[in-house]
């Protein structure tokens, strides 16, 4: 069995990206790594070169400013990225730049692929998602946070990156896909309030219009971490190859996690998640089988 890993990078120096993190959380467990690089303002290439490990392989990529409207751009640099991993590949990794595994799922992952394998009706994996917002102590825990995604497809080039590279399609059909049962950490909102705004005004340049944009640019510098609806402490461990930077924070956010804020609705279905586990009206992007 062969597992190839892909992402793709653009800024991650500018923009505090943990890229760096999110590859080598994946190395041990695929056997090349594809690193699509696109036309960057600063050292994302001396950062990805950085990493010095025989598994991975860089190549670049012009993003095409006219793709911004719905982030499709991030979709289009995805495929690029798949079309380049190894055909003999069995499975295919995606990791955002923002993402990382824990190595206690590592070996889980592998024996959930090799189990797969020969399965062609298995189109991909679906993981659990733990969301870390303001500081690397608290989660997400409402519905407005993604609670399961696929990352992990066969390498089968009918399936191509949906929307924004959420995650996958054939054509318009949803993947078919197994759980596997491992986390994606995601550090997206983990930064300090000032790069914070910082990345979404900069992000903000793959979905809206010059108009929007330059409203959007009258923002403070700051983004402010109370604009929450429900959050609770992490009490596990994170990735090994996040402790140093999580080391490095140089900003204190105290959040009143007692605080819930929620529509009557959304509180109802907050609370019936809570009792049994299951999310009702949720919208899902595969199909389990």
């Amino acid at each position: 069995m062969k597992i190839s890993g892909f992402t793709i990078i653009r800024n991650a120096v500018l923009n505090d990206y943990p890229i760096v993190e999110a590859i080598r959380s994946i190395l041990p467990v695929v056997d090349e790594m594809i690193i699509l690089v696109g036309n960057s303002e600063d050292d994302t290439i001396g950062l990805m070169q950085s990493i010095s490990d025989p598994k991975i392989k860089i190549h670049h990529s012009v993003w095409d400013p006219a793709l911004r409207t719905g982030g499709s751009v991030l979709a289009i640099e995805t495929n690029k990225a798949f079309q380049l991993i190894d055909p003999e590949s069995d499975w295919a990794f995606y990791i955002q730049g923002d993402e990382a595994v824990h190595e206690q799922y590592h070996q889980t992952i592998r024996q959930t692929c090799l189990a797969y394998k020969d399965d062609k009706r298995v189109e991909g994996l679906v993981f659990k998602y733990l969301h870390f917002y303001g500081t690397y102590d608290y989660v997400g825990d409402s519905r407005k946070w993604y609670d399961h995604e696929v990352r992990i497809i066969r390498n089968d080039k009918k399936i191509t990156s949906y929307k924004d590279a959420q995650g996958f399609r054939v054509g318009k059909q949803k993947l078919q896909v197994k759980p596997v049962d491992a986390y994606v950490y995601h550090y997206g909102w983990v930064k300090s309030p000032e790069q914070m705004m910082k990345k979404i005004k900069n992000f903000s340049k793959l979905w809206h219009s010059d108009q929007v944009l330059e409203e959007m640019m009258k923002a403070p510098d700051f983004w402010n971490y109370d604009e929450f609806d429900s959050l609770q402490k992490f009490t596990g461990t994170h990735p090994a190859v996040m402790h140093e930077r999580i080391t490095r924070q140089n900003w204190k956010t105290e959040l009143d996690i007692s605080k819930k804020k929620f529509s009557f609705k959304d509180r109802l279905l907050y609370h019936f998640e809570k009792i049994t586990g299951i999310r009702l009206f949720d919208f899902r992007n595969y199909r389990i089988i």
